[in-house]
């Protein structure tokens, strides 16, 4: 009789079997935030539609429109590494009600201006700061509360593709609607739906059962915090090299979205629906993207998937700003959604991995700093750029950026994983190495 070694033991979360795609939906507090967020984010994305139209009707220039984005977006730059370390010591649920009442606010003052008939680009510029200065508290208070809502940690990598997945879920329902409401009833109503549709994510908050965590008094200063966060990014080799290929993508390639009022009218020849048809494209790539990072059972590899996805998003970006021809501009972009959706969600499973629980806060807001900080540099100068060279080639270029940005990262996965995977045994996402297997590698040294 021949005897056979046992297999190894599997690893509980890189081989489990079983549902997969919906298993961080099994705690409830998550369950509550994914269903009021869902219905908040289609009027988001409602809004972030109408806006764009309202700005390019009303002057017809991309630089406003690279304008409009840059104010939405430079709090975020400016106060993130700041609001960051106020999160790592309030209570993070209460950070996010209070941001969500403010910003139902901010959509409800957009819609009673559009409205009046006399709303004015100034006045669009200064409810996109004040909204800006919001999403710098919220942005980072939601991607670092995501661990408190899921009771099962071996969820958390679920749970961040399921975010993803709601985003572009309503990135796909949004601009349809909004297309189809600004064609009948005008910017207004979008905003307004956005505002009623914050009562679902307000509602959502108020329900969960949450228990308030007794945070250890802080003596040390703001100052000091933050640098004690940056230190920590500057000595994480993997947590440093993915915010800088998320902000140099971030910076330089996602920038195409300001642009998109522009490509639908003046290279597609389209109008209002066009853009609508536009952007859902670019979502249904994103969600299918979302779902595929949703249905993996581990964070092990999502390096090297991440590093596909960002040059499979340029490549998509090239071909988009190539083509002068609707049918193949919408067979395009969903390519190019899944690309930047697969690239920044495996990112952000990642440094979630990576990082030190007393340094999430801070950690998540230099994530939000790189993904949508950097953006307000990227849309103003996408917008100048744009008014001189034109739109198709200010997107080729970013396009180019994004490839040359993912084959660097690539060459430097050796490095990377030898950082990385000794961390992620030690939070149970991958087994210990075997006795046999560390002899292995000691004897491929020999020669």
């Amino acid at each position: 009789m021949i005897m056979t070694a046992p297999p190894p033991p599997a690893s509980p979360i890189s081989h489990r079997r079983g549902p997969s795609i919906g298993r961080a939906l099994s705690s409830r507090n998550y369950r509550l935030f994914f269903s009021g967020q869902t219905v908040s984010l289609v009027g988001t994305w409602i809004t972030r539609i109408a806006t764009s139209w309202l700005v390019y009707r009303l002057t017809g220039s991309a630089f406003l429109l690279g304008l409009v984005s840059f104010c939405s977006q430079i709090p975020t730059l400016l106060i993130t590494p700041f609001s960051g370390v106020l999160i790592d010591r309030w209570n993070r649920h209460t950070v996010l009600v209070v941001t969500q009442l403010l910003s139902m606010l901010q959509s409800l003052a957009l819609a009673v201006l559009a409205f009046s008939g006399k709303i004015t680009v100034t006045e669009i510029l200064i409810l996109q700061l004040v909204q800006g200065c919001i999403n710098a508290f919220d942005t980072p208070a939601r991607q670092a509360f995501v661990v408190e809502m899921v009771e099962d940690r071996s969820h958390l990598s679920n749970a961040i593709a399921l975010n993803s997945t709601m985003v572009n879920a309503s990135r796909i329902i949004g601009p349809s609607i909004g297309g189809v409401i600004i064609a009948l009833a005008g910017e207004g109503w979008c905003f307004m739906i956005d505002a009623i549709s914050y009562v679902a994510v307000i509602a959502s908050l108020l329900a969960m059962h949450v228990t308030r965590a007794e945070r250890e008094p802080r003596t040390t200063r703001v100052l000091e915090e933050l640098r004690t966060g940056l230190l920590y990014i500057k000595g994480s080799l993997p947590i440093r090299t993915s915010l800088i290929l998320l902000a140099i993508v971030s910076t330089m390639s996602m920038p195409y979205t300001v642009l998109m009022p522009a490509i639908a009218t003046q290279t597609l020849h389209g109008g209002a629906h066009t853009l609508g048809f536009l952007m859902t494209a670019s979502g249904v790539g994103a969600l299918i993207g979302a779902l595929y990072l949703a249905s993996r059972l581990s964070v092990v590899g999502l390096e090297d998937v991440s590093a596909a996805a960002t040059v499979c998003f340029g490549l998509g970006l090239i071909g988009f700003a190539l083509s002068h021809v609707l049918w193949l501009s919408l067979a395009i972009l969903p390519i190019v959604g899944a690309g930047f959706m697969v690239q920044m969600a495996s990112m952000n499973t990642i440094i979630q991995t990576l990082v030190e629980e007393r340094l999430r806060g801070r950690v998540m807001a230099f994530y939000v700093m790189a993904f949508l900080g950097t953006a307000p540099i990227g849309s103003l100068l996408a917008g100048i750029v744009a008014a001189r060279i034109g739109s198709e080639y200010t997107i080729l270029f970013g396009g180019s950026v994004s490839v040359a940005a993912g084959i660097w990262f690539a060459s430097r996965l050796p490095k990377l994983r030898a950082v990385m995977h000794p961390i992620y045994v030690t939070r149970g996402a991958m087994p210990a190495p075997s006795v046999a297997d560390m002899d292995d590698g000691a004897e491929s040294l020999i020669p």
